[in-house]
């Protein structure tokens, strides 16, 4: 089946589904692209109403801080449901545009050595706990995967219709 950026955590999953943890997490990819934009280029949109490419780093390591907090609960047996946000609201109440991308990058990049470091503290039961993730059941491990789907996904974007 193939699934669309619409269905949330099936399709976020299914673009980082092939490879370890440690793998996604540590993948330079995204970095090596970012440090590619300069200020200018990250104020770029391409189209009206469309989020400039320091909004979307922005969402981007939002994303990630939101994510590894329910990554965190469900490590920890908490009985929350992995609930989505209003990306829309978040980015339109920041102010990602007033930053540098260098700023930008420094804090994804921050939360990201945030995210490895409680990866790495995580047991094989832990990575195996279920949890509910709107209406799919999924392993920790699965969820966290899709942290880096979703990054994956607004990488895409930035190459095809900002850098393209």
């Amino acid at each position: 089946m193939e699934y669309k950026p619409e269905d949330g955590f099936p399709y976020y999953y299914s673009l980082a589904s092939d490879a370890s943890l440690d793998a996604l997490f540590s993948a330079p990819k995204t970095f090596a692209l970012l440090n590619s934009i300069d200020d200018e280029k990250g104020n770029y949109a391409y189209a009206p109403k469309k989020w400039t490419i320091k909004e979307v780093v922005g969402h981007i390591t939002d994303h990630e801080k939101i994510k590894m907090f329910r990554a965190f609960q469900l490590s920890r047996k908490e009985k929350v449901e992995l609930w989505g946000y209003d990306q829309n609201f978040l980015v339109r109440n920041a102010r990602f545009n007033a930053l540098s991308m260098e700023q930008l990058i420094t804090d994804l990049s921050s939360v990201r050595k945030a995210s490895i470091s409680f990866i790495d503290t995580l047991s094989e039961k832990q990575l195996n706990s279920k949890g509910m993730a709107k209406s799919h059941k999924i392993t920790l491990e699965e969820f966290l995967k899709s942290i880096i789907g979703h990054e994956r996904h607004h990488v895409q974007i930035i190459e095809q219709k900002y850098l393209g």
